[in-house]
């Protein structure tokens, strides 16, 4: 039998991966075959602690990971990821798929992989569509759509297109402002709108 290779990962540095570490262990993989990122997205290509996990990986190795989504975000990359340590004859162990724990180099767990798999990328897609529906419900209602606060307020803006109206260099003044160019034209056509 192979070695287990552990890989945890979180997508900022305030989280921590002390309980994915912790499973990890219990789960029988050694502190030297662990591999950790911090701060890294699911949805980046290149993670380098799940490179250097990769290229750990032996014939006869198995991937050790505590949750689907510490592997990826699209049902398709998973499963060819999935494919592609079969290919290496390699396998993929998910500690907490479905309730349980899942290796994808047994019949069963590569069929319950599958569909976990195609149910995580769903409920992706139904979040985004969720978030995409009420910041346009939001948008059409006139309501506050989040983010940080304007820092330039409108008489600010107003008194930047006097200036570049009287003939000042619109670079210096954005530049004073703190504001880029398509931010500048984009808050003075709001103002114009709102006064019309």
């Amino acid at each position: 039998m192979g070695k287990l290779i552990g890989y945890a990962r979180v997508s900022t540095r305030q989280q921590e991966t002390d309980r994915q570490e912790a499973d990890l262990l219990a789960a029988g993989v050694r502190r030297d075959d662990l591999y950790v990122d911090l701060g890294v997205s699911g949805a980046r290509a290149s993670r380098p602690a799940f490179d250097r996990a990769l290229d750990a990986i032996h014939d006869g190795d198995t991937l050790v990971v505590t949750t689907l989504d510490r592997l990826g975000r699209s049902t398709q990359n998973m499963l060819d990821f999935a494919a592609g340590l079969r290919a290496r004859s390699a396998g993929l162990r998910v500690l907490n798929l479905g309730g349980g724990d899942v290796d994808t180099s047994t019949p069963m767990g590569s069929m319950v992989f599958t569909v976990m798999s195609a149910l995580a990328q769903m409920e992706l897609d139904i979040k985004r569509e969720r978030i995409t529906d009420s910041v346009a419900k939001r948008r059409t209602s006139g309501g506050d759509l989040g983010g940080r606060p304007q820092k330039v307020t409108d008489r600010q803006i107003r008194n930047a297109i006097r200036l570049i109206d009287g003939g000042e260099a619109a670079a210096g003044v954005l530049r004073d402002l703190g504001l880029s160019r398509s931010t500048f034209y984009r808050r003075a056509r709001e103002i114009a709108r709102a006064g019309s």
